[in-house]
């Protein structure tokens, strides 16, 4: 919050459409200025995620090509999910990388937590980067076999001009990785 600004007060709110998975929901809002508006925004679930970074001994980056109905094509990025409940980040992370990619991970560090629109959405997703792989398998909620896709971490500017590898977080998580995985050297 920025200084001396009180946030505005939430006058009315109510869930204005509603699916299987979203409410949407209208606030009326009165600023500390006087000045009233409406916003729309997606209902807070309390739900939060992450997205890892796995990065192999021989030095890969793993990635997953898997379908996206937003963008209604296969989209490639790195392996993400919900945190369940009673589970922490670090716990979702390995299990994600387990049921994703076939791994889990030794050493998972936490790079940052991001919000994707905070204007519309309240979920956090923290970023980790994944290192020590070491084989597992757990079943997960996918409809069809995830593509693995290794890209040399050498490579990973490269990455950045992929038409496939667009989505926001995975290329923040990137850059914080390449950043982490700098210093470690």
């Amino acid at each position: 919050m920025a200084i001396g600004k009180d946030k505005p007060q939430i006058l009315a709110a109510e869930v204005v459409a509603q699916s299987r998975l979203f409410k949407i929901e209208s606030l009326e809002l009165r600023f500390s200025n006087g000045v009233e508006r409406t916003y729309e925004r997606m209902q807070p679930s309390g739900r939060h995620a992450v997205l890892i970074v796995p990065v192999t001994a021989d030095g890969d980056l793993l990635l997953i090509r898997e379908y996206s109905a937003g963008t209604e094509r296969y989209e490639l990025g790195f392996p993400k999910g919900l945190i369940d409940a009673g589970e922490t980040a670090l716990e979702a992370a390995n299990r994600e990388l387990k049921e994703e990619i076939g791994f889990g991970a030794q050493r998972l560090q936490p790079l940052k937590e991001v919000i994707l629109a905070p204007s519309y959405f309240s979920s956090r997703m923290t970023l980790f980067v994944g290192q020590d792989l070491y084989p597992e398998r757990l079943e997960g909620d996918e409809p069809e076999p995830l593509e693995i896709v290794r890209w040399p971490l050498a490579q990973a500017e490269e990455l950045l001009t992929h038409v496939d590898f667009a989505e926001a977080r995975s290329i923040s998580a990137l850059f914080l990785a390449l950043k982490y995985l700098a210093c470690e050297e």
